[in-house]
């Protein structure tokens, strides 16, 4: 940055230069590359727009996190970031929890304020709209339908869903696998009901011991569970047509990435449900997409919003299972942006490997709030700021920021006055949000729930062939007859009988072995 350089002085009266001590950060910006531009430098409250804090663009599958208070400005963040990464051609997923992220698909409003915000951070604002996909868990609010299936979505997933403890997450464990060897289709809720209450049956418990049983105890717990689960609707996240998500990787026909809005208002009274939901979606991303290395641009940038709540009350397994899955998902192409209150909501093995930083304004109001504001100062590099003082102090709109730079090395920490999204902020008319869900291409493919044969057709058909209708008594024979046969075990009629032979050969090698898994127990499935 030359001497020279020069940005108008708070109260008008000329000119104000770029003091030393911050040249050096306003260096650490200049990056050559292709960068989204965030904002402009801050020095004791005066804006520097020569002086832009910006990060590169192939820096972001490093993963990231946007954090701050309540009415900071986290929200406009993401939206100025999502905008700037479908311009360069890289699709993007955002969960709208408060439901105020549709706007990206309109245009902005202009205005005195957006004015003054664009000349402060050198900004040339346009009013602009973004190509948008509009998604809804299950159906549940405006969107194309996200279902997953019982067997893709797993044991461990699925028992963080439920609340389950550890004993009880083993023990579903067990019955997924054995749902799997004996090619018993988990599609929705009532084909793990059905499997559980068969394997708690006269019929059913030998089936598991010879790998450790199931407990009536445990099986209720998980029955009641489910049964709790589905009276609150949540019934409808489970089935098919099964989200495929590589549709969260197309771009639109102008060659801009299409950013996939997940809505959530309708839910946002399930956190749990769909934080896990969203850790689906970044495992099954995880399973399919190929290493890729360190490329140009991501191929997907994933922001996980109320992450807090993913973390909450979760096992060290599954933690750990977290961890794995953010550390090596960078090598697929995938960014994940995490954004919560404070980082200490977000555990130190995972916050360890976000190298880029937006932090907004926290309160220090308790002694609480006290104590997470000195923790994330101490998460930050050295910097010339007082940054307790900073954090404070930041008004809405405005962050700390470090990022990686195109070395892969942390930025200085800089104040920034954040830029304006060129898109709406807030959202659009529901109506409006409506009609461009059945223009969508994936209306004709998500929209209709199918019911197919799966776990619990089976066990009830099988049932029936063992227990038939008694039927009149015949007049007995003058001849003893050999004692029958010992009859096959249930499960072995539902293998055995022609309508599993059909279904099998119509699936191949998906139905009589077990799906390989993951981390997370979620199946594998083929594209």
């Amino acid at each position: 940055m030359s001497d020279s350089a020069t940005t108008p002085a708070p109260d008008g009266s000329g000119p104000a230069q770029l003091p030393e001590q911050a040249r050096p950060i306003a260096a650490g910006y200049a990056f050559t590359g292709p960068a989204l531009d965030l904002g402009a430098l801050l020095w004791d409250g005066v804006c520097h727009p020569e002086a832009q804090v910006r990060v590169p663009l192939p820096m972001l599958n490093r993963h990231g996190l946007v954090a701050g208070a309540t009415g900071t400005g986290k929200t406009k963040t993401l939206q100025l970031i999502a905008e700037q990464l479908s311009a360069q051609g890289v699709p993007v997923f955002l969960a709208d929890v408060k439901g105020d992220l549709s706007g990206i698909a309109r245009p902005g409003q202009g205005g005195d304020r957006v004015s003054t915000r664009a000349a402060e951070t050198g900004q040339s604002w346009s009013a602009e709209g973004f190509p948008v996909e509009f998604l809804a868990l299950g159906g549940i609010g405006h969107g194309i339908p996200v279902r997953a299936t019982v067997t893709s979505f797993g044991p461990v997933l699925l028992s963080k869903v439920l609340g389950l403890n550890r004993t009880q997450e083993q023990s579903l464990g067990l019955i997924f696998h054995y749902a799997d060897t004996k090619g018993l289709e988990l599609i929705d809720l009532k084909d793990l009901r059905a499997v559980v209450a068969f394997l708690t049956s006269d019929e059913g418990k030998p089936e598991l011991k010879g790998i450790g049983g199931l407990s009536t105890a445990t099986a209720g717990v998980i029955l009641r569970s489910l049964t709790a689960f589905e009276a609150q609707g949540m019934a409808d996240f489970f089935g098919e047509p099964e989200f495929d998500t590589a549709d969260l990787l197309r771009l639109a026909p102008d060659g801009r990435g299409l950013v996939s809005v997940l809505e959530l208002p309708a839910v946002q009274d399930k956190p749990q449900l769909f934080s896990t939901f969203l850790m689906w979606l970044l495992a099954d991303l995880f399973h399919d997409l190929p290493e890729v290395g360190d490329a140009d641009k991501p191929k997907l940038v994933f922001f996980f919003d109320e992450a807090h709540l993913l973390f909450h009350d979760a096992s060290d397994a599954f933690l750990d299972a977290i961890t794995q899955t953010v550390r090596l998902i960078r090598s697929k192409g995938v960014g994940v942006f995490f954004v919560t209150q404070t980082p200490k909501d977000v555990p130190s093995d995972v916050l360890g490997q976000l190298g880029n930083r937006v932090q907004h304004a926290l309160r220090a109001f308790t002694p609480d709030d006290q104590k997470a504001l000195k923790a994330t100062v101490k998460t930050f590099p050295d910097s010339p700021y007082d940054l307790e003082e900073l954090l404070t102090g930041l008004g809405t709109g405005e962050a700390v920021i470090t990022v990686l730079s195109e070395n892969g090395a942390p930025t200085p920490v800089a104040a920034t006055r954040l830029r304006a999204p060129e898109s709406l902020m807030g959202p659009v008319d529901p109506a409006e949000l409506d009609a461009a869900v059945h223009q969508s291409p994936l209306y004709g493919r998500y929209a209709q729930a199918v019911d197919r044969e799966s776990a619990y057709e089976k066990l009830t058909a099988a049932q029936a062939q063992a227990h038939p209708p008694a039927e009149a008594p015949k007049a007995p024979k003058a001849k003893r007859e050999k004692a029958p046969a010992e009859e096959p075990s249930l499960v072995e009629q539902v293998v055995g009988s022609g309508m599993f032979k059909s279904l099998a050969r119509s699936v191949g090698t998906q139905l009589g072995r077990e799906i390989t898994r993951s981390l997370f127990g979620t199946a594998r499935r083929g594209r």
